[in-house]
């Protein structure tokens, strides 16, 4: 399981971690909290679905809201360090994106989903356009979130 392998991960590092979800729910952390012990690196997480709660919990700037969007990379890097800075932890996660299937547009169509994993020592992002229903959408962009994690602890820690 991609969870338990992530959390073994962060534990043999002496690593915590944090996230800001708003598409996906608070998926990520369910399932970073489905496995037993996640308590000794998962510190909490933040479902900041409205522009508001982005920039009041997590410090999302209402400048980048109104330039490129609640679902824009620029956007996910921020709600990342937002978790970080929030509740404390050295690995921040964040994720932004339209589950559909309402909200789309030619510019940003359903499944258009942006991850960023961040430390002290850097950010990674990546940009998905996931298939399918709503909750396939979600689903996938959790497990995509792990993956990014677990490489990125991988790499830079």
């Amino acid at each position: 399981m991609l969870a338990e392998e992530v959390g073994e991960l962060l534990r043999s590092k002496g690593l915590t971690i944090s996230v800001a979800e708003s598409c996906t729910g608070g998926r990520v952390g369910d399932l970073l909290t489905d496995v037993s012990g996640s308590s000794d690196y998962f510190l909490g997480g933040v479902i900041s679905y409205s522009n508001r709660s982005k920039v009041e919990l997590l410090g999302v700037s209402e400048k980048s809201l109104a330039a490129e969007g609640a679902v824009s990379d620029e956007v996910a890097r921020q709600m990342s360090a937002g978790a970080r800075k929030f509740l404390h932890a050295r690995i921040g996660v964040g994720i932004t994106g339209i589950a559909g299937p309402l909200g789309g547009s030619p510019e940003k169509p359903v499944g258009l989903v942006y991850i960023a994993v961040s430390s002290d020592k850097g950010t990674i992002s990546d940009k998905n356009l996931f298939k399918g229903s709503r909750t396939q959408v979600k689903r996938q962009s959790a497990n995509r979130a792990l993956e990014m994690i677990r490489d990125f602890v991988s790499e830079k820690h």
